[in-house]
């Protein structure tokens, strides 16, 4: 079997455990056996075969995990409009307790709503900006 051969298995193979895990460097990792197999089929030998799919590979894989930290993470799906249609929505808090909750009414039933740390509670409308469990986490608008 041509050693190109192998790469390109190796390659697929790859893929193929990268779409039943999930894991995207997995795919880092296949462009690095891909780029062994296009060595092999230049002609070059073993050593320079195994070197390319270990700088392109590990590379993609160092180059993507860089990218994905300077990236801002996502919001929580407590926090996400289209996964909580709540988020964003208004409130009227008449008045707040001592312990910094506040009761209100939305959507027919009684809430607990309570603010960010270090905002000052302050009576008027806010708007959701997440769900914590069964309570509103709120700013004022």
């Amino acid at each position: 079997m041509a050693e190109s051969t192998i790469w390109w298995l190796l390659a697929g193979g790859t893929v193929v455990a990268e779409l039943l895990t999930g894991t995207f460097y997995l795919l880092m990792l296949a462009v690095g056996f891909a780029a062994a197999a296009l060595a092999a089929h230049a002609g070059a030998s073993t050593v320079v075969q195994i070197v390319t799919a270990a700088l392109v590979g590990g590379g993609a894989v160092v180059a993507w995990h860089w990218a994905r930290r300077r990236r801002p993470g996502d919001p929580s799906a407590r926090a996400d409009r289209s996964v909580n249609l709540d988020v964003g929505e208004l409130v009227m808090i008449d008045s707040w307790n001592a312990d910094g909750t506040a009761a209100v009414k939305y959507r027919g039933a009684n809430w607990t709503a309570v603010h960010r740390n270090g905002v000052t509670p302050s009576v008027g409308m806010h708007r959701v900006a997440e769900l914590v469990g069964s309570r509103l986490l709120v700013d004022p608008v």
